[in-house]
């Protein structure tokens, strides 16, 4: 099952690149987008789970979830969309493929955790295959706010980087409670965060918003990308371990070629089929402990039940 998800969770996000691009281009506002999307997402979320009982209202106003989603939604997003008016999107999807990298930074030096040497090789080594990949796509303008637009993508990268950590500590807090109202209540802080942003740094012109490839866009987003994508994030951070469903940003760049092959007649490089391979051999060195284990708890169940 985590194996199944994690494919699905991939799949959905490196399909929400084109989402936004789609809706970038119809002139839509990034952070009130992005705002919108979290918000209406995570009230939808809240309501079935409070509905169905399994969370109550006073879930919104603790602090765990402020922080959860100031780090794994605001501060991650609200970079990541801005950087991008400065930066390519090669780059950009280069720079957010070190949050993985940065997970194990954090734990090692900062927490004092006990690393795991073949989980930073296999960071490297998914870095340089998403470099790889998007090559010869490469396009670099050189400037000052290119400089902070690369700045502010690692910057979103450390909040993301620390918003999952601490997700798992929230999670232990609040055991009792469905990984997917957790997610529910830190995607509504992280939105509403974004839309006073938006009020104070964006021309919001509702024309945009009505148009078809906007309200598309925005659907897609908030039901694919955050409901369903983000949910199965969370849930598989509460049954693994921070790392591992980080590594969907190796594979999101891999599954957006692909796109981009299929849908606008991109060209394929040789150095794209050395990047993907490269980029499966850096996912299973960083995954290797944990598919190991899951291997190895499928094995003890088949042998119970033949017992």
């Amino acid at each position: 099952m985590v194996i199944i998800n994690y494919f699905f969770m991939c799949l959905i996000f490196g399909t929400t690149f084109l989402a936004i691009k789609i809706g970038v281009d119809a002139g839509v506002p990034p952070f009130l987008s992005a705002g919108l999307r979290f918000f209406i997402a995570g009230l939808l979320l809240f309501s079935f789970m409070v509905w169905r009982k399994k969370t109550t209202i006073r879930l919104l106003f603790r602090k765990e979830m402020f922080f959860t989603g100031v780090g794994l939604t605001f501060g991650t997003f609200a970079t990541l969309y801005w950087a991008e008016q400065y930066v390519t999107s090669g780059i950009a999807a280069v720079l957010s493929a070190t949050g993985p990298m940065m997970i194990i930074v954090i734990q090692t030096f900062i927490l004092k955790q006990k690393g795991n040497r073949n989980s930073f090789i296999g960071c490297v080594v998914g870095v340089i295959g998403v470099t790889l990949l998007i090559l010869p796509s490469f396009s670099i303008e050189i400037s000052q706010f290119w400089m902070i637009g690369c700045f502010a993508i690692i910057l979103g990268e450390a909040f993301y980087a620390s918003g999952t950590i601490y997700t798992k500590h929230v999670i232990r807090k609040f055991e009792a409670t469905s990984p997917i109202a957790l997610n529910a209540a830190q995607m509504m802080h992280g939105g509403i965060l974004l839309i006073i942003l938006s009020f104070f740094t964006e021309n919001i012109q509702l024309d945009y918003l009505l148009s078809p490839a906007s309200i598309g866009s925005f659907l897609y987003l908030t039901i694919v990308g955050s409901m369903i994508g983000h949910s199965i994030y969370y849930w598989l951070v509460s049954r693994t371990n921070p790392v591992f469903p980080s590594t969907w940003l190796y594979i999101s760049p891999l599954i957006a070629v692909m796109l981009g092959v299929a849908f606008y007649h991109e060209y394929i490089s040789w150095l794209t089929g050395i990047g993907t391979l490269t980029i499966i051999v850096g996912t299973v060195l960083v995954n290797y402990e944990t598919l190991r284990k899951l291997h190895w708890r499928k094995g003890t169940v088949l042998q119970d039940v033949k017992n």
